[in-house]
C-alpha cells in the first residue's frame, strides 16, 4: 500500500509499505479522508540545515527528543519516515472474528490505541488510557498504525459510526478539526450568554469558533494570520484581535466591559497566547488549554486564590460524546465546507505541507486514493 513520507532529501511524497492485515479486534481499515494537523512541523524540521535544528532540539522535552530521534533513525534506515498522522475516515474492509463492526461499516477513526479495559477507558475517557496496546506485538509488524496511509488497523472499539448522509471529509472532522475544542466546550459547559476567548486561530482554533458559535455563544478571536483571521469571522467569531497589538489585553477587557471573559480556550501552544487566556479571563472564569507549550508560569495567588479561575487541559473529548459531536457536524455543513479550505490527493502532500507552512489554509484534507 502507498503511504505518505519524508525523504532524506527533505522531500515529501509516497512510499510502499506492506499491506496490513487484521489480527484479533484489529481491523481492516480502507482510508477515504485523512485531515493534516501537525505534522508539517516534521517536514519543516527535516528540511532545516542541521546544524540550527540540533541547537533548536536541545530545547526540547526528552522524550520528544527521542521521538524525533527514532523518526530519523527510520528515515536512514528506511530512506523514508512514514508520516504517521492521527486522524482519518474509512471503510471497514475486513475483520477476523465477531465485533463491534462489519465489513461495509463507515467510521471515525479516533486516536491512539488505548487498552479499552482500563478505568479511563471504560468511562470513555481513551485518550488519557496508560495501557496502551503494542500494535507490532499484537500483529507482528507496524505497518498499518499509521493514517496517512491508503489501509491501516484499529481495535473496533475505537471505530465511531457515520450517520447516513455524512461525507468521509465532513466526518473527519470529529477527531482534531472539531474534538478538542469540543471537549473544551463539554468542561466549561459553554453556553448562549458566554463571552468565549479563542487564541490561535489555526485549524484546531478555527474548529474551536465552530463548536463556540453552535452553542450561540460570543466569540473573540485571537490571530496574527490575516488569512485565518478572516476565516474565522467566517466561521463565526465576533471579533478577531491581532496579538501583536500591545493593547490587545485591553481590547478584550474593553469589549467585556473591564470585567474579562467568562470562557477562554488557548489553542495556539504559546506561552503568550496562554498567559492572555489568563490575564483575560474573568474572576470566577475558566480557561482551557488545547494547543500544548512547553512551559508556563502560573501563579497559584494571583492567578487562581484571588481570581478565583479554573484551569484545565482538553486533549480530545469523551468517546461517549461523540452522538453530540456528529450532531454538530450534521447540522454544520456548509460551516465545514469553509472549514476545510483544500483538499488534496495524497501524492501531493509536499504541496499540502508547503501551504500550511505558509498559514493560508484552514483544515486540510487528503485523499489517499486519488
Amino acid at each position: 500500500m502507498k503511504v505518505a513520507a519524508i525523504f532524506p532529501d527533505g522531500t515529501a511524497g509516497l512510499a510502499e509499505e506492506p499491506d496490513p492485515f487484521p489480527k484479533e479486534d484489529f481491523v481492516l481499515l480502507k482510508l477515504h479522508s485523512v485531515p493534516m494537523c501537525t505534522e508539517w512541523h516534521t517536514f519543516e524540521r527535516e528540511r532545516e540545515p542541521r546544524e540550527e535544528r540540533e541547537k533548536r532540539e536541545r530545547d526540547l522535552p526528552p522524550e520528544m527528543r527521542e521521538r524525533i530521534r527514532r523518526q530519523r533513525e527510520s528515515l536512514m534506515q528506511r530512506g523514508f519516515m512514514p508520516v504517521r498522522g492521527h486522524e482519518a475516515a474509512g471503510e471497514v474492509v475486513e475483520v477476523v472474528q465477531p465485533g463491534l463492526v462489519q465489513v461495509g461499516d463507515r467510521v471515525v477513526v479516533q486516536p491512539q490505541y488505548a487498552c479499552g479495559k482500563c478505568a479511563l477507558c471504560l468511562v470513555g475517557e481513551h485518550i488519557h488510557c496508560q495501557h496502551g496496546r503494542d500494535v507490532r506485538a499484537i500483529t507482528g509488524s507496524s505497518s498499518g498504525t499509521a493514517t496517512m496511509a491508503q489501509y491501516m488497523l484499529k481495535p473496533d472499539y475505537l471505530l465511531s459510526p457515520i450517520p447516513d448522509g455524512v461525507s468521509y471529509d465532513h466526518a473527519s472532522m470529529a477527531v482534531c478539526g472539531l474534538g478538542p475544542t469540543f471537549g473544551a466546550m463539554q468542561q466549561m459547559q459553554v453556553n448562549s450568554l458566554d463571552t468565549v476567548l479563542i487564541t490561535g486561530l489555526g485549524p484546531v482554533g478555527l474548529g474551536g469558533v465552530i463548536n463556540a458559535h453552535y452553542l450561540s455563544a460570543r466569540i473573540i478571536g485571537v490571530e496574527s494570520v490575516s488569512y485565518r483571521a478572516d476565516l474565522a469571522k467566517k466561521l463565526g467569531a465576533d471579533i478577531v484581535i491581532n496579538p501583536n497589538d500591545v493593547n490587545a489585553l485591553k481590547q478584550i477587557m474593553d469589549l467585556t466591559g473591564g470585567i474579562g471573559v467568562d470562557k477562554a480556550v488557548d489553542c495556539s501552544g504559546n506561552p503568550l497566547g496562554e498567559r492572555l487566556c489568563i490575564d483575560a479571563a474573568r474572576r470566577k472564569g475558566q480557561v482551557t488549554f488545547v494547543g500544548q507549550c512547553q512551559e508556563l508560569t502560573i501563579g497559584p495567588g494571583r492567578d487562581l486564590i484571588s481570581k478565583g479561575l479554573t484551569l484545565r487541559g482538553s486533549w480530545h473529548y469523551n468517546i461517549g460524546e461523540y452522538p453530540k459531536l456528529m450532531k454538530i457536524i450534521q447540522e454544520s455543513s456548509e460551516v465545514l465546507d469553509k472549514f476545510i479550505t483544500h483538499t488534496f490527493p495524497m501524492s501531493k502532500i509536499q504541496e499540502a505541507f508547503e501551504l500550511q507552512i505558509t498559514g493560508n489554509c484552514g483544515k486540510i484534507v487528503l485523499h489517499p486514493w486519488e
